[in-house]
């Protein structure tokens, strides 16, 4: 498990896998799994997901009364990068599906956009259907191995500060500065600087790098060595781990 000091607890690296996914699958008994086009893990813990109207998970949903049918949601965050194995963690949230009155449809997909204004929530009253995902387990596995985590650590965690921005520093971390991330690799153990190495992962305690070898994929952590509170505090430390602290390469996105 992470060192909560310098990485972010599980319940943060789930929501933040959350809020990265942009593929996710609802698998229910005795039916073929359904896509799913919008997700959105709330702050009380439970997930407002869009799925076909005409999906049988539609219709199990509606037939399923007050207590729901259960379901497993499983969420993919893949890499903003083009990488030779892009998927950086695996979620599966695990509970009842329950459905949305009709008459709040609507209402629903207005709350939900206010945080995650996702075009597909347009389509919800006529090709799509909002249903409630009410977590009573989740699991997160990724290159540091599977977890479980505790629904009510869950239910209290944010997602980490630099949460929506990673994915711009990234790609421009690999596509710009080639020389900050070659020289963040010198920090790498002898054996996984012969490979490709790619920014994977950042956050306000950390950066991750992909190396791509000859032998396979490998993840290394580089702590900061003090949390980032700010885009400049960020810049800085990674900067400072490249060890050019006055360098000026990494602009503000």
């Amino acid at each position: 498990m992470p060192n909560p000091t310098i990485a972010p607890s599980t319940p943060e690296r789930v929501r933040n896998a959350c809020a990265h996914a942009e593929q996710a699958v609802l698998a229910m008994p005795g039916i073929d799994p359904t896509s799913v086009s919008v997700h959105h893990l709330r702050e009380c813990g439970d997930v407002v997901i869009a799925v076909p109207t005409a999906s049988m998970a539609t219709v199990l949903a509606a037939n399923s009364g007050e207590a729901g049918a259960p379901a497993v949601l499983e969420l993919t965050d893949h890499s903003p990068l083009t990488l030779r194995e892009p998927v950086r963690a695996l979620v599966w949230l695990r509970g009842w599906v329950r459905t949305v009155p009709n008459q709040a449809q609507r209402a629903l997909a207005s709350e939900v956009a206010k945080d995650h204004p996702h075009p597909g929530l347009l389509d919800v009253g006529y090709t799509a259907t909002l249903l409630r995902v009410v977590i009573n387990s989740a699991v997160l596995a990724d290159s540091t191995g599977a977890e479980s985590v505790c629904v009510d650590e869950l239910r209290h965690a944010q997602p980490d500060p630099f949460c929506a921005l990673e994915s711009a520093w990234l790609q421009h971390m690999d596509a710009d500065h080639a020389d900050v991330v070659a020289q963040l690799a010198r920090h790498l153990p002898p054996r996984l600087q012969r490979g490709s190495v790619h920014p994977l992962a950042i956050d306000r305690y950390g950066l991750t790098l992909r190396i791509e070898g000859a032998d396979g994929d490998h993840d290394f952590r580089l702590p900061f060595s003090t949390p980032a509170e700010d885009i400049e505090s960020l810049s800085r430390a990674v900067r400072t781990l490249a060890g050019c602290p006055f360098l000026n390469g990494l602009r503000r996105i």
